[in-house]
């Protein structure tokens, strides 16, 4: 049996960018997965993915935001590639909803650049989006996307270019702790294609989660979510452009949505980020268009983006693992110190990714990180 320094179960976002930073480290390291990366099967895929300093969901993010912008220009300089656009960003709904109350609260803590417009101000600098005269809007300048595909491929091709070793065709059944007198122990990976042995693991399975983190008293479910791509009026196409128009996100009535401007021939790309369809294997999911989602970001469209009516030019479904509470699940496994596990990223995770890569990386080969992570702790579910 092959023996590695670390494993990394999973090269998605999350585990390609662990594995270019343990090999970064010098450890001899080995990513396993049942698909190359940069594939469609899972979540980190679908052309772009948003990225904010300003984070409604929990002030707590923000220094690990502000860590993964510097990785992810690090990483375009070391692979030459293009991978984050600081497009702006624009969030929009009622003034004391979570979304631009929340961006306020963060921004005000953290001292973060941002400003705060009224649905007036915001349509007469965009005249591309319509907003109810009753919202509040916030624009964050260094918002914006991340291309993720390419954002995993150069994850995974520097990981290669550093020395690591990436096993894809390889379905993870299990793993397990071998522990021995004095401290020596391992982990042990069985996979359909044989075992593999590590000093340490690192266990980013993202919708496989499920079943691999052995974490039973964290219940994860998976959703199906929808993307779509519209192509803008011709006589509007300028107005709807990446350069032109920002990110977007509507934070209204019928649910939370949100957005990017066309960056290429398939137009402007929008989804919504509440809502979603249970999946119970994550191999069989259906992706085809489902009328009713189509529906719902149509009229969206409609009310925000009027000019958005052209053809729909591309459809895809992706993946959320969502935790209980919406936060993620980070750090060492409470059983077992030598496993480090990142999972639960709810949607709203890609953009760690960069950070996420250096914190797992931490805890596999130093067993703590110095990077705030204790709101993320697997252990915050235990009851008792």
């Amino acid at each position: 049996m092959e023996r590695f320094d670390a494993i990394v179960i999973g090269t998605g976002g999350m585990g390609a960018a662990a594995l270019m930073h343990l090999a970064a480290r010098g450890a001899r390291v080995c990513g396993l997965d049942r698909f190359p990366p940069g594939h469609d099967r899972g979540s980190s895929h679908g052309q772009t993915r948003l990225i904010r300093l300003a984070y409604f969901e929990h002030p707590d993010y923000v220094p690990l935001l502000r860590r993964a912008y510097e990785l992810w220009h690090e990483l375009e300089a070391a692979t030459g590639s293009p991978l984050l656009v600081e497009s702006g960003l624009l969030m929009a709904g009622p003034a004391d909803g979570e979304v631009v109350a929340g961006a306020v609260a963060s921004a005000a803590i953290h001292s973060l650049p941002i400003e705060r417009m009224t649905s007036r101000e915001a349509m007469a600098r965009w005249p591309s989006i319509r907003l109810p005269e009753a919202w509040a809007a916030v624009h964050e300048a260094r918002g914006g996307y991340l291309f993720v595909e390419d954002c995993v491929r150069a994850h995974a091709a520097e990981a290669v270019r550093l020395g690591a070793r990436i096993e894809h065709g390889a379905a993870v059944r299990c793993w397990r702790p071998v522990e021995h007198e004095g401290g020596d122990g391992h982990v042990v990976v069985e996979t359909d294609k044989g075992s593999y042995s590590a000093d340490t693991l690192v266990v980013t399975p993202g919708a496989w989660a499920a079943d691999l983190l052995q974490l039973p008293w964290v219940p994860l479910r998976v959703l199906r979510k929808s993307l779509f791509w519209y192509q803008p009026e011709a006589a509007v196409r300028r107005d709807h452009a990446a350069g032109s128009m920002p990110c977007f996100a509507f934070d209204g009535p019928t649910g939370f949505f949100y957005g990017f401007p066309a960056i290429d021939d398939r137009g402007v790309k929008i989804a919504e980020h509440t809502g979603g369809t249970p999946v119970a294997d994550p191999l069989t999911v259906d992706r085809a268009i489902d009328v009713g989602e189509r529906a719902r970001v149509e009229a969206v469209l409609a009310a925000h983006l009027p000019g958005v009516c052209g053809p729909l030019t591309e459809h895809a479904a992706c993946l959320y693992t969502m935790s209980p509470d919406g936060h993620f699940v980070v750090g060492l496994h409470p059983q077992h110190a030598r496993v480090a596990v990142a999972a639960g990223f709810s949607g709203h995770g890609f953009k760690f990714a960069s950070v996420m890569g250096e914190i797992l990386a931490d805890l596999a080969l130093d067993g703590k990180t110095a990077h705030p992570i204790g709101f993320l702790s697997p252990e915050r579910f235990r009851k008792g």
